[in-house]
């Protein structure tokens, strides 16, 4: 896990997509981009980026094993356990939310393009703040269909759990590629991405401090 901010600031919790394939884990372009184009503007909250020890979805409860030690070293810090997070779940990262926001430092979770399975429930969203944003052409021909991720909302809302949900038009599924070096490309919509979880960001930081 890397971070991004204040040492004791309220965290934003961000958790990488996975592919079918077995593969070592690695840092997430997409996260990656993010961070750098939000923590400029602000600086009372740290951004905290996990690498899975195995980025797939065929081992996912490894992945939740590894969001859960996040989070516990999160709670072991200098700003303790009462430090409120933000779950950012990017693809995989969604379900991977999914699993680990029961746990009492979650206030928010903020899926981008999520995979949000049924089998998975919602339970755990209760009592928390949650937003879905989605990219319109996403799931053509691979990623996560649109489709799937308002279904869960759908079932968020019946559930009791007043979740949002947006679309970004033009975006598909990612918001930035690795480049030469440590550039950065930016997908289309990578910047109503980045003010859509601005947004959510930025609503987060009143309630957490």
């Amino acid at each position: 896990m890397r971070r991004t901010g204040p040492v004791d600031a309220p965290a934003v919790l961000c958790l990488n997509g996975g592919i079918k394939r077995v593969v070592a884990g690695d840092w997430s372009a997409s996260m990656d981009w993010l961070v750098r184009r939000l923590t400029p503007s602000r600086p009372r909250v740290a951004f905290y980026e996990v690498r899975y020890r195995v980025r797939s979805w065929t081992r996912l409860e490894m992945c939740i094993e590894d969001a859960r030690a996040a989070l516990a070293a999160l709670a072991e810090g200098p700003a303790g356990p009462g430090r409120p997070v933000l779950l950012l779940g990017f693809s995989m990262g969604g379900a991977v939310s999914l699993a680990v926001a029961d746990d009492p430092a979650v206030t928010t979770f903020v899926g981008l393009a999520p995979w949000l399975p049924e089998e998975l429930g919602v339970a755990t969203l209760a009592g928390r703040r949650v937003a879905v944003i989605h990219g319109r052409l996403d799931g053509r021909p691979f990623g996560v269909s649109p489709r799937q991720s308002r279904r869960a909302v759908e079932r968020m809302r019946a559930a009791g759990i007043p979740a949002t949900y947006r679309l970004i038009r033009g975006a598909t599924h990612g918001i930035a590629l690795p480049g030469p070096g440590e550039a950065l490309l930016p997908l289309p919509g990578a910047r109503e991405w980045a003010r859509l979880v601005g947004e959510e960001v930025d609503r987060f930081q009143p309630a957490a401090a």
